[in-house]
C-alpha cells in the first residue's frame, strides 16, 4: 500500500478515488493533485512508479491540509463558535442541527431516539 500524508491509500484503486480516502481530500482537489503532478489516464495506485508516488506526496503535503491539522482547524473553529456565544456555537453545544434544519420532525441523530408520548396515538370512540 502507498502511504500519503500518512495514510494507507488502497492499491487495486484508481489514484483519482484512492486520494479521496486521505481526510480533507475531495474528488476534485483529487484530480487537481493529479494534474499538478502530471499524470494522465488516472492509472491504478499500484501501476504508477515511485517517482509519480513522490510527486503526489509533495504536493499534497506542501498545498493541501490533510488529517490531524485539518480536524483541529474544523474543532478550533467550533470551539471559537461556542466560545464567542454566537447562534451556530450553542446549536453545537446543544447538539442541534446548525444549518437551519427543522427539529419538529427529523433530526433524530442529532436528538436523541424516538420517545412514545402517552395519549398521542389513535382516538378510540367510546360506545
Amino acid at each position: 500500500m502507498a502511504i500519503v500524508s500518512g495514510v494507507n491509500i488502497p492499491d487495486n484503486k484508481r489514484v483519482e478515488i484512492a486520494l479521496t480516502h486521505i481526510y480533507g481530500i475531495g474528488p476534485v482537489k483529487a484530480k487537481d493533485v493529479l494534474d499538478q503532478a502530471g499524470i494522465d489516464n488516472n492509472p491504478r495506485v499500484k501501476d504508477i512508479t515511485e517517482a509519480e508516488l513522490t510527486r503526489i506526496r509533495e504536493i499534497v503535503d506542501k498545498n493541501i491540509v490533510t488529517e490531524g491539522d485539518l480536524r483541529r482547524e474544523v474543532n478550533l473553529n467550533i470551539r471559537r463558535l461556542m466560545d464567542i456565544g454566537s447562534y451556530r456555537g450553542v446549536r453545537h453545544r446543544r447538539s442541534l442541527p446548525v444549518r437551519g434544519q427543522r427539529t419538529r420532525t427529523n433530526a433524530r441523530t442529532k436528538r436523541s431516539g424516538r420517545k412514545t408520548v402517552a395519549g398521542r396515538g389513535r382516538v378510540v370512540a367510546k360506545k
